[in-house]
């Protein structure tokens, strides 16, 4: 007999249906649903997108691995405080779990790492969003892990950096120049940002969504819109779908011409960032002329953009986009055919295929890794499935893959520009709300930033103010990795790997 679990994934994981959450259900579910859910998870049926905590409650957002374009949200109430560890099972839900106990007083029992996590102490006060569980460690301190054996030194890097970043602390433990171990410690950037944007309006909510990763701020100001619109069932005018999409794209490729240079320039061949940087600065300089904002900040709002484009600026972005491809085309060739630059990315930092799909990795770090994912198409949002683009997939797992991966997305991103402006629809480009129901509403959604997945969930109360939002980075599934990536390779190796999985600080550390 065929296992009903072999066919549907979310088979069997029943629970009380939460009336008004969209797009996709969500259940209040028992401890015996969450660790069934927890064991799918750990077999691989089940893609873990998310998990997050309220007060004396916690959530988990699941994907079939096989149909990333389903999800279901399972909500487990956990009135003293504990609920059984999905991380005990499934390892990427590890810093989740622990994140969700230093900010609401969560105890997963079972957990195999129960140190804090965004808590360092400095707080002054423990689980600030949540009451505080009496078997909570406190934040003093942080031990690292130990590595065991002969002539292992350690290096400590950060969390301040020579460069101008953010930051961010990376422990390794090496055997003269090869890594045994690299141990992150992140939160320095912690900004409270899910407790600032409870209680807030809509569009303080949005400005403050749009601020979690600067980088991305188009992508989670679209995510975060979607989500409550979602909710709403506000129906937004198409002209500004569009123009979401074109501004995305806009994102995408100034922040992956950044790093293409960046990577090159990490191993030692400056002369591809000096070009692609001012690649990068003309794609700024036309968001500004275009939208008003350099980084296209503030500009799409629930309901729509705050922002039209003219005939001179669609005429403008046109030559902008065929410049770049003039420009940027010799740059890959060059790339390409210059051997110290292979010598030092081909074989480096090589993530396994494996370890990408366990750890659900989106973005060009999954892509090159063999994982066809892009939340552009799964689970797909307008107007994407209007456009033609080809999600590029590589299976080699290295720094070089991740380089290709960009390059590609480059391209891919300049013609989807030009379709945009292409068939830009007339119209307006904002809606008012819908009026107020008289009970709270819930949403979800996606939003692909040039990182990866970006995940949104929200309530939004009666009288039209936030009462919960969670803000998923994709760097949460991709920091971890880059521990796994580092391994065995050389110490100099780190900063070119490092770049080229570019994770958000910010992003995680909310």
């Amino acid at each position: 007999m065929i296992d009903p679990r072999q066919t549907d994934p979310f088979y069997g994981l029943t629970g009380e249906p939460v009336a008004r959450h969209q797009p996709w259900p969500r259940l209040v579910v028992r401890g015996e649903v969450w660790v069934e859910a927890s064991e799918r998870l750990r077999s691989g049926a089940l893609t873990l997108i998310d998990l997050w905590g309220e007060p004396q409650i916690v959530h988990m957002a699941l994907a079939p691995s096989a149909e990333p374009g389903r999800m279901l949200v399972l909500s487990m109430p956990c009135p003293d405080g504990r609920y059984p560890s999905v991380g005990q099972a499934h390892p990427p839900a590890i810093r989740l779990e622990r994140a969700a106990a230093d900010l609401f007083g969560l105890i997963p029992a079972g957990l195999p790492d129960r140190r804090p996590w965004l808590d360092h102490g400095a707080w002054g006060i423990t689980a600030p969003l949540g009451a505080r569980h009496p078997a909570l460690e406190p934040a003093t301190g942080y031990p690292f892990l130990p590595v065991e054996g002969q002539n292992i030194h350690e290096i400590a890097v950060g969390p301040v950096h020579a460069g101008i970043i953010e930051p961010g602390h990376f422990r390794f433990s090496a055997d003269g120049e090869t890594v045994v171990r690299l141990e992150e410690r992140l939160g320095y950037v912690h900004k409270g940002t899910e407790g600032l944007i409870q209680g807030a309006d809509l569009e303080a909510a949005a400005r403050l969504a749009g601020r979690c990763s600067g980088d991305a701020t188009v992508a989670y100001a679209c995510a975060f819109s979607r989500a409550v619109e979602a909710a709403l069932g506000w129906a937004v005018p198409p002209r500004a779908i569009w123009l979401r999409a074109l501004m995305a794209e806009l994102e995408r490729l100034a922040n992956h011409l950044g790093d293409v240079g960046a990577v090159c320039n990490d191993a030692a061949f400056a002369i591809v960032l000096a070009h692609c940087s001012a690649l990068r600065e003309d794609v700024l300089r036309q968001n500004d002329k275009s939208f008003g904002h350099r980084l296209i900040m503030d500009r799409v709002v629930p309901g729509g953009v705050k922002n039209d484009l003219d005939a001179p600026g669609i005429a403008q972005l046109s030559r902008l986009v065929l410049e770049i491809d003039r420009r940027f085309q010799p740059l890959a060739e060059l790339y390409d055919k210059t051997a110290s630059l292979q010598d030092r990315t081909v074989g480096t930092g090589v993530l396994r295929p494996q370890l990408a799909a366990q750890f659900g990795a989106g973005g060009f770090i999954g892509r090159a890794s063999g994982r066809t994912c892009d939340a552009r198409r799964w689970p797909g949002y307008a107007p994407y499935d209007r456009l033609d683009f080809e999600i590029p997939v590589l299976n080699d797992g290295d720094v070089n893959a991740r380089i290709w991966i960009r390059i590609r997305e480059i391209t891919q991103s300049l013609r989807l520009i030009e379709q945009i402006l292409a068939d830009l629809p007339a119209g307006a480009i904002y809606a008012p709300p819908p009026l107020r129901a008289a009970e709270a509403a819930e949403g979800a959604a996606f939003a692909e930033s040039f990182r990866g997945d970006v995940f949104v969930w929200t309530r939004i109360e009666a009288d039209g103010r936030v009462g919960r939002c969670r803000l998923r980075d994709p760097s949460w599934f991709q920091w971890p990795l880059l521990e796994a990536v580092i391994e065995n390779n050389i110490v100099a190796d780190f900063p070119l790997c490092n770049k080229s999985f570019n994770c958000s600080y910010s992003g995680h550390d909310l």
